[in-house]
């Protein structure tokens, strides 16, 4: 009689709820049993915040109920995870309960973290300062924007990296068109306070993309480094004195994995787990794997990347399992849509080894979507990508997307 081996994931986001539904599939049940812990009872689709404040979308096309997104048979544990013992493949949870685990994957994500920086008012602090990296937070944004009558709105980033690197970009160009729409864009002064040299993250998406930062008028402060924020003088303060004066403020704190992994011994000083960045194994222990954002993978906290990287994982586990050599090497392919307001939008396409390429996306010469470039079609694009994410990414279908970058009708732009 042989004994069910037990696969234990840890987080029922994006990367989780993919890896249950397409494993659980997958492993023999007679072998195999497939567990996920996880405390929330709602899933988001962390995309729509960036819309929400701005009344884009409605917080009904943001939220699920957790339960109706796993494969029946999986079991699912409504629990917090106080630590995970790797010596004795065990993961403590609150209360008082044990899961022990033949395999761990962590896929708690990153959060952010307002406590680390000075001045930003604690758990309620998003009802002061405008955030939209949590459901709550955009929702309180959406009425900090409704009072607003114009003045100076800065848009800050604390530190990378962050999730969606180009997300407070993106939020920026659509408070340029939010605000143009009212007609207070002349009576505001937009300004992205950022800890990079540039607005983009990826040096060759900054030389090509940062027009679009000029010719919309916004204005950038680059290298800024917050030590606090002064919120009854109303200013951010760098750690070199420089100040920037805000009337709305938008920030995005610094961003951190789960506080378990730090109490595990698991994770480096943001609580990312190290891992083999082409396999996702912990370098540490070999039958621990992250996935996704909680991962210290060397590429962007995106969606696009947990995809694809759950492709090449999910091929790599059941060789692992049957003794086979793991076959498959994550070359840290992302792309990431850019809204960029007025209906438009960009798309960044790069991986670890190659910057973001001009051309075309999926299909070569075909596309239809542009690469480094502004169009409708891009814009619809994201949108559409809601019902693929809710429909057929998290169910575990195929969306025809390789996980590795093709460079096939790419050039430098």
């Amino acid at each position: 009689m042989t004994t069910t081996k037990r696969l234990v994931v840890l987080g029922c986001g994006t990367a989780g709820t993919m890896v249950v539904n397409r494993l659980h599939r997958e492993l023999d049940p007679a072998e195999w049993s497939v567990t996920v812990v996880d405390p929330a009872s709602h899933h988001d689709y962390q995309p729509g915040y960036l819309f929400l404040p701005f009344g884009l979308t409605r917080p009904d096309q943001v939220r699920r109920r957790a339960s109706e997104l796993v494969r029946q048979g999986v079991e699912v544990v409504r629990l917090a995870v106080e630590r995970v013992d790797p010596t004795a493949r065990a993961v403590h949870l609150e209360g008082g309960r044990v899961l022990t685990y033949d395999e761990l994957v962590v896929a708690t994500g990153t959060s952010p973290h307002p406590e680390q920086v000075p001045g930003t008012l604690g758990p309620q602090w998003h009802r002061e300062i405008g955030e939209f990296y949590t459901f709550q937070g955009a929702l309180d944004l959406r009425e900090q924007l409704e009072r607003f009558t114009g003045g100076r709105l800065v848009v800050h980033v604390t530190e990378m990296p962050i999730k969606c690197p180009v997300a407070p970009l993106e939020f920026t160009f659509l408070a340029d068109d939010w605000l143009r729409r009212r007609g207070l864009r002349e009576a505001t002064e937009l300004v992205f306070v950022t800890p990079l040299d540039g607005a983009f993250t990826k040096p060759v998406a900054s030389r090509t993309l940062g027009h679009l930062l000029e010719s919309k008028g916004i204005l950038v402060e680059p290298d800024f480094l917050v030590e606090r924020i002064d919120q009854d003088r109303r200013v951010l303060v760098s750690y070199d004195e420089r100040e920037v004066a805000y009337d709305q403020l938008v920030t995005v704190p610094l961003n951190m994995g789960a506080d378990f992994v730090a109490r595990s011994g698991l994770g480096d000083e943001l609580n990312y787990v190290p891992v083999d960045p082409h396999t996702m194994q912990s370098r540490a222990h070999p039958d621990v794997w992250a996935l996704g954002d909680a991962a210290d993978l060397p590429t962007s906290k995106a969606g696009s990347v947990a995809h694809f990287s759950v492709d090449v994982f999910v091929e790599n586990f059941l060789d692992r399992v049957a003794g086979r050599p793991m076959g498959r090497r994550f070359d840290g392919h992302a792309n990431c849509f850019v809204e960029s307001g007025h209906g438009k939008a960009l798309l960044l396409d790069f991986n670890y080894d190659t910057e973001p390429l001009a051309g075309r996306f999926p299909l070569p010469v075909v596309g239809p979507l542009t690469l480094l470039g502004e169009s409708r079609l891009n814009h619809l694009g994201k949108l559409a990508f809601r019902h693929l994410y809710w429909n057929a990414l998290l169910p575990g279908r195929p969306l025809g997307l390789p996980a590795e970058m093709s460079l096939a009708g790419k050039h430098p732009a």
